[in-house]
């Protein structure tokens, strides 16, 4: 375990890559995916609800004040990311079909990693303090701003997000983190303190939403609609996408004249998407059988971005370490 350490693979990575084959050789279904979607959905509900009691409005307001930081990562996350990943969509959508092609859009339009993008910032000695917030903020605003966004990529790609699903992801997500911030007060010193609950929630949703979409996925016969060869083009694309945001945030760093810390938070919030935030969002829009071919960009290239961001992270910790 420590030799995959090395390469950012952790505990919880081997557990996410063996739900996924979970899902795809010991799929549930009937009445036992019914219960897993009632599940499902209190997990999500818990999860955000968690995301509303922790996160500090007053933190973040302090956060705000470096603009430059900021405003450039709001700009990679919601302006950058869905430019590239449109003219992406575009060019692979006769190789890969629809479905993926969509779930690239709705990569391309998910907030920022909160604890990772914090975690790489401070192992890579960058500015946590900017990287807390802008990460913090992309997912309070991505709670509202993404499902827009992908009702306009859905659009595109010949999909449709109906009142239904705008209720449903105000009722599991927008609710709860309301509910979470109202209740901060009551709550957060709690949390603060006993941080294993929301890690285990955190963790736990996703494991839940993966097994559950990749179940669906199966059942409806969704591996046997992807060849061999499409999943290897799939990460391809996949790869050349990170590949151009993380050059497009070293890029716009140094252009821009941020300092080396600013450079480093910059880097892994504006290159990293949420997995975290993006499933129950996606659980909200896309139909069960279709929900585990779109949502596969998003497991691809969160599981590609946390090996390259650790690898990278590590690195600029050691040359940290040696020129002190």
């Amino acid at each position: 375990m420590a030799f995959l350490k090395r390469f950012g693979i952790d505990g919880y990575m081997m557990l996410l890559i063996l739900t996924v084959i979970l899902g795809a050789v010991l799929p549930v279904s009937g009445v036992g995916a019914d219960i897993l979607g009632y599940v499902s959905i209190f997990a999500i509900a818990l999860l955000f609800f968690l995301y509303g009691v922790r996160m500090d409005a007053s933190e973040v307001m302090s956060g705000m004040t470096n603009w430059r930081l900021q405003g450039l990562s709001f700009i990679a996350t919601y302006l950058f990311f869905p430019i590239i990943g449109f003219a992406i969509a575009a060019v692979m959508r006769p190789v890969l079909g629809n479905e993926l092609a969509v779930g690239i859009l709705f990569l391309s339009v998910l907030p920022s990693t909160i604890n990772s993008s914090i975690a790489f910032t401070g192992m890579a000695g960058g500015n946590v303090s900017g990287a807390i917030c802008s990460a913090s903020v992309s997912n309070l605003i991505g709670v509202v701003l993404t499902p827009a966004l992908a009702a306009l990529v859905l659009h595109q790609g010949g999909g449709v997000v109906t009142a239904g699903a705008v209720l449903k992801i105000a009722v599991q997500i927008l609710l709860p983190f309301v509910l979470g911030q109202l209740l901060r007060p009551v709550f957060g010193s709690f949390v603060r303190k006993h941080k294993v609950i929301t890690m285990v929630v955190d963790r736990g949703a996703i494991l839940l939403i993966v097994y559950a979409a990749f179940s669906a996925g199966t059942v409806a016969g969704i591996w046997s609609l992807i060849p061999p060869l499409t999943l290897v083009l799939l990460f391809a694309t996949i790869a050349v996408f990170l590949a151009i945001a993380m050059l497009a945030m070293r890029f716009i760093g140094r252009a821009t004249g941020l300092p080396a810390p600013d450079r480093a938070a910059l880097f892994f919030c504006g290159s990293t998407k949420s997995l975290a935030s993006g499933l129950p969002i996606a659980a909200a829009l896309f139909a069960p059988e279709v929900i585990g071919v779109t949502i596969l960009p998003v497991m691809m290239f969160h599981l590609t971005q946390l090996f390259v961001c650790a690898m990278i992270a590590q690195g600029a910790s050691r040359r940290l370490a040696a020129a002190q």
